[in-house]
């Protein structure tokens, strides 16, 4: 079997444990960032199976079509929606999905974030270097305003060192975020203009839906105060395009930390953010720790290999196992 692994721009799959499990087999992993779809499908036309990583690269009908010897999708994670399923399985070509998720390594991801830009790390670091001298106060945490839009999985992690900083929680989201907050003896916000108004730092934790497209409004942005702190590691589609660059520009808030983006990965430096002194980007590899990459591709391999072997497990689309 052919298998195919694109988007490793990283370069670090196969330094993976779990990469040993697919001795015996040709394994040809690409590492290019975002290439072209001609690019790519050429990169992919021998594949047998496919792992992919990136839900930004998106196998359409088209593609699908242009990939003649496939058998299987092995996804990294649980997410598909990537991927035409229904193409997939008109053409008895299975797809395979994780079962874990790892919502700690987004959590730590964010609180790293929040702690650079409050402590100023990455500028003391430079000014270090050179010999030089900060000229300003970094901000401390106790007796702030957390605010967390939407109470789920990554959210609960959020709120839980907040808590042992000395700040107060406060909350707003769907009926299950209210649930959750009065479960756990946090505050839930008199509605989101009160949430963006009152935080000192903020976290938008909703999932990306078609509903929630955009919740996120300049109007809601212009309502924080200038020197509170917001905070994306969850979509960056959830912010209306183009609104947080702007509500950055005009000082409220007064600066904010983002690992998503509306294009990914970004290229050459090329995004308005990037241009502000008062964010501080990293880009998406909140989930680019060890032990995540190993539960996640571990899994896909698992997968692929049982697959291989006649007993396939994990299907998201079990009618094309007919047809293979």
């Amino acid at each position: 079997m052919i298998i195919a692994i694109p988007d490793d721009y990283h370069g670090v799959v196969s330094r993976l444990d779990c990469f040993s499990r697919l001795s015996g087999h040709e394994v040809r992993v690409f590492r290019d960032a975002a290439p072209p779809t001609a690019t790519l499908l050429r990169n992919l036309q021998a594949a047998d199976i496919i792992v992919p990583i990136r839900e930004r690269t998106r196998f359409t009908r088209d593609a699908i079509a242009s990939l003649p010897r496939l058998k299987l999708f092995s996804q990294t994670g649980r997410s598909t929606r990537h991927i035409d399923i229904a193409a997939c399985t008109e053409r008895g070509i299975a797809v395979a999905a994780g079962t874990h998720a790892s919502p700690h390594t987004v959590a730590e991801h964010t609180w790293a974030l929040i702690l650079s830009a409050l402590r100023h790390v990455c500028e003391d670091a430079a000014l270090m270097r050179r010999g030089e001298w900060r000229s300003s106060f970094s901000t401390g945490l106790h007796g702030k305003t957390l605010g967390i839009f939407g109470l789920g999985m990554i959210g609960k992690l959020l709120a839980l060192p907040a808590r042992a900083f000395g700040m107060h929680v406060l909350i707003h989201g769907r009926e299950s975020s209210r649930a959750a907050a009065r479960e756990a003896g946090y505050e839930f916000a008199a509605g989101k203009a009160d949430l963006f108004a009152r935080s000192d730092i903020l976290c938008v934790m909703v999932r990306l839906t078609p509903a929630t497209r955009g919740i996120v409004s300049p109007t809601d942005l212009a309502q924080m105060k200038p020197n509170a702190l917001f905070v994306n590691t969850a979509r960056a589609e959830l912010v209306a395009a183009g609104a947080l660059a702007e509500a950055l520009e005009k000082g409220r808030p007064g600066f904010a930390v983002t690992d998503v983006y509306e294009n990914e990965p970004v290229l050459g430096g090329d995004h308005a953010l990037l241009r502000l002194d008062n964010a501080l980007c990293t880009p998406h590899t909140a989930w680019l720790e060890c032990e995540t990459y190993e539960l996640y591709f571990g899994e896909a391999f698992d997968n692929l290999l049982a697959f291989v072997s006649g007993k396939p497990v994990n299907i998201v689309n079990p009618e094309a196992l007919a047809r293979c």
